[in-house]
C-alpha cells in the first residue's frame, strides 16, 4: 500500500507541475504581452511568488477540495488516482490546442467522475459544489468589473498626461501586480493538489483527521512553481495578443483585478480559476477602450472550453477508474 500511495503522491506532483505550467500564462501572459519582462525573467518572478505563497495563506482551500466536494468514506486510492488521470489528460489536450482552460476544475471533474465511477452520484457533496459553480460565473465577472472600473480610474485620474508617461510609470508598476497574481495563483491553486494528497493520506490510514502536514504544503507549492518556470506558451500567445492588445497600464489593471478576486475566494475556501479570472481582467480592461477592442469570438470559443473543463474531466476521469478497476480485478 506504502508504494502505490508514494506513486499516487507522486502523480499528484506531476498534476501540481502541470498546473503551474499550464496555468503560468495566467500569471505573466500580460506582463509579457507589453514587454515590462522578457519571457525567462517573467516565469521566475511568477514561480517565486508561487513558490512564497506557502507561508502567507490558511489552507480553507485545500479543505475545500479534500473533503467538501466527494464523501471520504466513499474515496479509494484508485478514485484519485483516476480523478488525477482526468485531470492531466485534459490538461495536456487543452494545452496542446493553446485553451486556457481551468486546471482547478479540471482536478475537480477528474475526481467526481472518479468518485461517481465507483460508488454513484451519492459519492458527490451538493452542497459543497455550490460555491465553486456559483464562482465559474462570479469569478471572470469579478475581474472584468474589477478591472474595468480600475482601468476607468487610472484613465479619469491620468486624462491630462500623455500616454507614454502613464504607460512608463506603470510598467514598474506592473511588476507588483504580477507579484500579486502570482501570490493569488500560488495560494489558490497549489492548495487544491494539497487536498487531494491529504484526502489521500486520510483514506490510506496515514492520518486520522484531515489536516494538511507542513511537508505537503511545500512540495506541492515546489511542484506548481517549477511548472510555472517552465511554462505555457501556447496559450500566453492566446490570453496576451489574441483577446485584445494590452499596454503595461492594461496589463496592472488586469492582474490587480485577478489578484484581488483569487485573495477573496482563498479567504472564503472556494477554489477560483484563475484563467477564468484573468481572462475576465483582460476583457475588462478592453472593454474600456471599446467593445471592439475585445475579440469576443476568441473569447467565446475560452467560454465554450470552461463550460466543457468539468464534464469532460469528469468522463476522462470515470473512465480512468475503469481501467484501473479491471486491472485491481
Amino acid at each position: 500500500m506504502l508504494t502505490l500511495v508514494v506513486i499516487i503522491i507522486i502523480v499528484a506532483l506531476i498534476f501540481d507541475f502541470l498546473n503551474g505550467f499550464h496555468d503560468s500564462a495566467n500569471s505573466i501572459a500580460t506582463v509579457v504581452s507589453t514587454r515590462v519582462l522578457s519571457p525567462r525573467k517573467a516565469v521566475v518572478w511568477a514561480a517565486f511568488f508561487n513558490f512564497i505563497a506557502a507561508f502567507l495563506f490558511t489552507l480553507k482551500v485545500a479543505g475545500t477540495l479534500g473533503k467538501g466536494l466527494v464523501e471520504l468514506n466513499e474515496v479509494s486510492v484508485y478514485v484519485i488516482l483516476g480523478g488525477l488521470a482526468g485531470a492531466i489528460v485534459w490538461d495536456i489536450i487543452t494545452w496542446y490546442y493553446g485553451l486556457p482552460t481551468s486546471s482547478s476544475h479540471a482536478l475537480m471533474g477528474g475526481y467526481a467522475g472518479a468518485a461517481v465511477a465507483k460508488a454513484g452520484f451519492s459519492a458527490i457533496i451538493p452542497h459543497g459544489w455550490t460555491p465553486t459553480l456559483i464562482f465559474i460565473v462570479v469569478a471572470p465577472m469579478m475581474g472584468l468589473i474589477i478591472a474595468f472600473l480600475l482601468m476607468t480610474g487610472v484613465m479619469w485620474l491620468f486624462h491630462s498626461r500623455s500616454s507614454t508617461k502613464v504607460n512608463g510609470a506603470f510598467r514598474k508598476l506592473q511588476l507588483l501586480s504580477a507579484a500579486f497574481l502570482s501570490l493569488g495563483h500560488g495560494t489558490n491553486d497549489a492548495q487544491k493538489t494539497m487536498g487531494i494528497i491529504t484526502g489521500l493520506l486520510v483514506t490510506s490510514g496515514y492520518l486520522s483527521t484531515f489536516h494538511v502536514p507542513i511537508w505537503v504544503v511545500l512540495i506541492c507549492h515546489f511542484a506548481i512553481a517549477m511548472g510555472t518556470l517552465f511554462g505555457g506558451w501556447r496559450i500566453v500567445k492566446t490570453m496576451g495578443q489574441k483577446i485584445t492588445k494590452l499596454r503595461p497600464v492594461d496589463g496592472f489593471c488586469a492582474e490587480t483585478a485577478g489578484g484581488i478576486t483569487l485573495m477573496l475566494g482563498t479567504f472564503l475556501g472556494i477554489p477560483i480559476s484563475t484563467t477564468h479570472t484573468i481572462n475576465g481582467g483582460i476583457m475588462g480592461v478592453g472593454a474600456t477602450r471599446r467593445v471592439s477592442a475585445v475579440r469576443w469570438g476568441v473569447a467565446g470559443n475560452i467560454i465554450l472550453a470552461w463550460v466543457l473543463t468539468i464534464p469532460m474531466a469528469a468522463l476522462i476521469g470515470a473512465g480512468a477508474y475503469k481501467i484501473v478497476e479491471l486491472f485491481i480485478k
